[in-house]
């Protein structure tokens, strides 16, 4: 599965010259949708943070003022957003249905890299998924994937899950 998500975040943003960040970059709009789902519970740990790094420094060959300006403009987009219409509409624009699925289990990851997920960030990722066309089907699956991955053991069903 990590390697389902290593070719995801290389194939989005493929054509931005390589540590260029720009408004339009479909990795911003994803980095931005991950921080969504980071703050959805009040709170951004240290995990979270790690995660989200670790995945970008990794996929896209970026280090030093390329990984920090990607994600550097990640959170800023994603602070002065008002909803989550922008980054969605770019991610419909730019990826597939099979990435949009993968970004589900991305986003997935990020709310359990902390040890647990939230109602909260449940109900961010249902959103996001309804947003990119992600069915309440593949959206599970991707959520019992993620689970899997982050070895958790989960204490139920929130509200919302199919």
């Amino acid at each position: 599965m990590f390697e389902k998500i290593s070719r995801f975040l290389q194939d989005i943003g493929n054509d931005a010259p390589r540590g260029e960040a720009r408004p339009d970059d479909a990795r911003v709009a994803v980095v931005a949708l991950c921080y969504q789902v980071m703050e959805a519970d009040g709170v951004i740990s240290d995990s979270e943070r790690s995660r989200l790094r670790e995945l970008i420094e990794n996929q896209y060959d970026l280090h030093g003022a390329g990984l920090e300006e990607l994600i550097s403009a990640g959170e800023e987009a994603g602070n002065e957003a008002v909803d989550f219409y922008r980054f969605t509409s770019d991610v419909k624009r730019h990826l597939d249905e099979d990435q949009r699925v993968r970004l589900i289990g991305l986003l997935w990851d990020i709310a359990y890299a902390d040890g647990s997920r939230s109602e909260m960030e449940d109900n961010v990722v249902w959103r996001i998924a309804e947003l990119i066309g992600v069915s309440g089907r593949e959206r599970v699956l991707e959520r019992q994937a993620a689970l899997k991955r982050a070895a958790i053991v989960d204490d139920g069903e929130l509200p919302g899950d199919d």
